[in-house]
């Protein structure tokens, strides 16, 4: 039995250089979550940032989100709560094992 010969599409998308292609993300979140990376850096043990919502860019979903993709890339342990008016994040105090998590 003889195949049928492959029908080539046109290309929906333009193509491009895989060398020109950015390797950086630079998200909208960048910015805020930089700063809000510095502020973590220079915490206290016991203490906690509180960030007013409404100094935020975006949701606090959003922002929580891509902290925690950012805290995650940079191996650094953090902990975020929230009310009708604030955003929290500390560091978790690390217990006898050194996972932060205190539940026995």
């Amino acid at each position: 039995m003889a195949t049928k010969p492959v029908q080539k599409v046109a290309m929906r998308f333009e193509s491009m250089s895989q060398a020109d292609v950015p390797k950086g993300r630079d998200g909208k979140h960048k910015e805020i979550v930089e700063l809000l990376l510095n502020d973590i850096s220079q915490l206290k043990e016991g203490d906690a940032l509180k960030i007013p919502l409404s100094d935020l860019p975006d949701t606090k979903e959003n922002i929580r989100s891509a902290l925690s993709r950012a805290t995650r890339q940079r191996g650094i342990e953090i902990a975020t709560s929230s009310d009708d008016e604030f955003l929290f994040v500390w560091k978790p105090e690390k217990n006898l094992n050194g996972n932060g998590n205190d539940n026995k």
